[in-house]
């Protein structure tokens, strides 16, 4: 197996789940801490070749400019756990890191997120300037670490609903759009809301759409990492990679990619309880989830626009698992003084035999960045593993860690994890098969 660097370039990379992913990193190379909460770590996984921890090294995009060290300390605060010794002790490494960490861009992230950037994001590239620049920096952190395979992770803060209804759906008509500059507050001109001259029409015309690439941040980071090869993870429900023409980009470049949306906490639990009442034949008539949390993506998310995009990404996954839709209600309200530690309590109301009605409440307390960093990291390893062994495009064996995996009919946590083990064993598979042909 090669031995080369792994790179692990976080999209956000001074936010919460960034941050503890890279301090999470940083204490598994020292021994601080256990594999407890990464699923690669399991034993049904503990055949495959997956690179060790000592290989990995982080860099990353952010519009902030504070110190990664603080920012660390700052999210070990809000969760509320004793962590100053391992913040110390993993200070060379979270240093070296914030070396490796370039500005990022606010390209159609909305109102909210750019008013959080730095003055040294640039504010008037096109998207196809902004991808340029994203991939150099890519592109100089592979240089300089000597690194065997970049995986590109999108931890970054819930942009606006972008809307894509018409955008094209192949590579090249894509890739036209970029040199257009992006329409602003995440809201496209598809409306028939350009501002463009007539000359810009007519050439856009010509693929079918009006002027303005509807594009935002994580559609652009996406781009920029799968153009040069790089794998891709979107484990946010910002648009990413979702693009048809950008699933063919990557096929076209050899790269894997897949998201959306890392699954963690109150989705996790929905995706294990809702084919339970599924298999025993009982009728949900509602399910209600309130959630409340402090960090940044709560104060991102407490924007109407923003938080849209999450409730949609958090709510479909009952109908899809039930076959009907009982009434739904998906609440998120941001509370500064909770930091990191999230609470979502959820009320289901059903109907069992007799009809008679009955109700299943629960509370989720969880620290969200501490839930979230370790898939993170287990993400990064198995999509490497699968670029190692020569996969191209989406990768659906991953749908167990997503709300709203790409192309997914299969919600049901339990079924999901199973493909998962499935593909780890069909690997094991072939790898015997291959070493059994050489000998042979």
């Amino acid at each position: 197996m090669d031995d080369s660097p792994v790179g692990i370039w976080l999209i956000g990379a001074k936010g919460g789940v960034a941050s503890t992913a890279i301090l999470g990193l940083a204490a598994l190379k020292r021994g601080l801490i256990g594999p407890t909460g990464l699923v690669s770590q399991l034993p049904q996984f503990q055949h495959l070749p997956l690179a060790g921890w000592d290989r990995f090294v982080v860099g990353g995009h952010e519009i902030r400019r504070s110190p990664l060290v603080d920012e660390v300390a700052r999210i070990a605060g809000q969760s509320r756990i004793e962590l100053a010794k391992v913040v110390e002790q993993c200070r060379p490494e979270l240093e070296e890191v914030d070396r490796r960490i370039r500005p990022g861009t606010t390209i159609g992230v909305g109102k909210t997120i750019a008013a959080l950037a730095d003055m040294e994001i640039p504010r008037n590239e096109t998207p196809r300037q902004a991808v340029q620049r994203l991939g150099r920096d890519m592109a100089e952190f592979v240089r300089a670490e000597k690194i065997g395979h970049l995986v590109v992770v999108n931890v970054s803060s819930t942009e606006p609903p972008a809307d894509v209804s018409r955008l094209p759906s192949t590579w090249a008509e894509l890739e036209g759009l970029l040199d257009h500059h992006a329409v602003q507050g995440g809201q496209s001109h598809f409306r028939g809301e350009s501002d463009q001259s007539t000359s810009d029409t007519n050439r856009a015309a010509k693929i079918g759409t009006v002027p303005g690439c509807p594009l935002p941040a994580s559609s652009l980071y996406a781009i920029a990492a799968l153009e040069s090869g790089h794998s891709f993870i979107n484990f946010t429900p910002s648009l990413g990679d979702a693009p048809a023409a950008i699933d063919e980009l990557a096929r076209l470049r050899g790269a894997c990619h897949y998201g959306c949306d890392g699954k963690t906490g109150e989705t996790l639990m929905k995706s294990v309880l809702a084919p339970m009442f599924a298999r025993r034949n009982l009728q949900v008539l509602s399910w209600v989830g309130h959630n409340i949390f402090g960090n940044m993506d709560g104060q991102v998310l407490d924007d109407p626009e923003n938080k849209r995009a999450k409730v949609a990404s958090k709510d479909h996954l009952i109908r899809e698992i039930l076959g009907y839709k009982p009434n739904t209600l998906v609440s998120i309200e941001y509370l500064p003084d909770l930091g990191d530690w999230k609470t979502a309590w959820d009320h289901v109301h059903f109907a069992g035999f007799l009809g008679v009605p009955m109700t299943l409440q629960f509370t989720w307390q969880c620290s969200d960045s501490v839930l979230a960093a370790p898939l993170v990291l287990d993400l990064v390893r198995l999509t490497e593993y699968a670029h190692r062994r020569g996969h191209v495009g989406q990768m659906p064996f991953l749908a167990s860690f997503f709300k709203n995996p790409h192309g997914a009919t299969e919600h049901c946590f339990d079924r999901q994890f199973e493909t998962l083990k499935q593909w780890a064993s069909d690997c094991e598979t072939a790898s015997d098969r291959l070493t059994t042909n050489h000998n042979a």
